[in-house]
């Protein structure tokens, strides 16, 4: 249990994040200079203010080091910690730097996220089938998550439909946005027409592979009137962490209608942040759709909605962009892939444009309070941030 936790004790103070695709003509020292140096020109800052930097990579071939950051940026030898935890690295670096600025270590700290995915080609995340327990081998991605799908077809009587449904919204939404790899609207007869990926989940019930970065840059509240944001700061009122087993399958109690992270992390999350009715209390919510399982049931056990009534609430406008509970008003990974190690931080800064009011896609209205969602692995890391106005 959280005793001493960061609650008001960080802000953010600069937000920026790449165009997200298949970016063929930038290296991720491009991608990484280009959202960090937009983060830091938003905060009105220079990089020498810039006390230490925590970076979201999940892949080698990406970057292993902190170096990877310290080659675009040059923070002059400056502390920088390479972050790796499944689809959470990237909100897990915030969440550390969120640790180091509200310990008072670091009066100014850097969040940002990079992973350059399609220069290694290939179909799927790389590696996937081959990296980790020698014996207890791991199925793809798609294979991880069509079985959250079965069962919860049989459990709720959901239907491919019901998933279609998911990508429809998100490309809708993603529509809209500047800076989505995919800028396209679907309709449902479209996502049931796909070819099959994994049974039942079709291709517009999988996240693309893209290639993106982005950055955030944090302070303490009473340093953040200095800044260019001084006005409209958002405050971070949790950051939370669960790891669960990364063989669920094995686990013959495993319900696969819910992933337990998630269910933790959420709870230790809206403890710290003092909210009692999440459906009522959050107008926003960029969650982690890596498929479109994975959004219906992350509703549920993010409380936005009862068990197996997610799709139902879907179907009625609760999670458009302007319904009770906006869920990726930005298009999600739908609509901007997945880079792994730079997701969370897209996240994070989506919510954060939104509550000051400055969205670059839909702008869901009379945002005061948002989270953001990252579930890795075999849904066995979940990362939950929560974000509020500044009083």
């Amino acid at each position: 249990m959280v005793t001493n936790g960061i609650k008001d004790k960080v802000c953010i103070i600069g937000a920026e994040a790449t165009k997200y695709g298949e970016l063929w003509d930038k290296s991720k020292e491009d991608l990484l200079f280009e959202s960090t140096q937009g983060a830091i020109k938003d905060a009105g800052i220079t990089k020498e203010e810039v006390d230490a930097a925590w970076l979201g990579v999940y892949y080698f071939f990406t970057g292993v080091s902190g170096t990877t950051l310290e080659d675009s940026l040059r923070l002059g030898g400056k502390p920088i910690t390479r972050v790796e935890n499944y689809c959470a690295s990237g909100m897990d670096a915030f969440r550390n730097a969120c640790f180091g600025v509200a310990s008072g270590a670091y009066d100014v700290a850097m969040a940002c996220g990079v992973e350059k995915l399609m220069d290694e080609g290939g179909r799927g995340l790389p590696g996937t089938t081959v990296m980790g327990h020698p014996v207890l081998p791991r199925p793809s991605a798609p294979a991880m998550f069509c079985l959250l799908a079965t069962r919860s077809f049989h459990e709720f009587g959901w239907t491919r439909e019901d998933l279609a449904r998911v990508a429809v919204k998100n490309h809708e939404n993603g529509f809209y946005h500047p800076k989505a790899h995919f800028k396209m609207k679907i309709t449902v007869e479209q996502a049931l027409k796909a070819p099959m990926i994994a049974d039942p989940l079709g291709r517009f019930d999988c996240c693309a592979m893209s290639d993106g970065s982005a950055a955030l840059i944090i302070t303490r509240p009473e340093l953040a009137e200095s800044y260019a944001h001084a006005d409209d700061y958002i405050l971070v009122k949790s950051n939370s962490l669960s790891v669960h087993t990364g063989f669920p399958w094995y686990d013959p109690n495993f319900k696969f209608t819910s992933a337990p992270a998630t269910v933790d992390a959420a709870k230790m999350a809206y403890r710290e942040a003092n909210i009692t009715n999440p459906r009522k209390e959050i107008d926003l919510a960029e969650v982690h759709d890596c498929f479109t399982i994975t959004e219906l049931l992350n509703c549920q056990d993010l409380q936005f909605c009862e068990q197996g009534k997610a799709a139902e609430e879907l179907k009625n406008g609760t999670f458009n962009w302007d319904g009770e509970t906006a869920i990726n008003p930005s298009g999600g990974l739908k609509s901007f892939g997945h880079p792994i190690g730079s997701t969370g931080v897209r996240m994070v800064q989506e919510v954060t444009k939104q509550l000051q009011g400055r969205a670059e896609g839909r702008q869901v209205p009379d945002a005061k309070m948002g989270l953001a969602h990252n579930l890795g692995g075999a849904y066995a890391v979940c990362s939950v941030t929560i974000l509020g106005q500044r009083d």
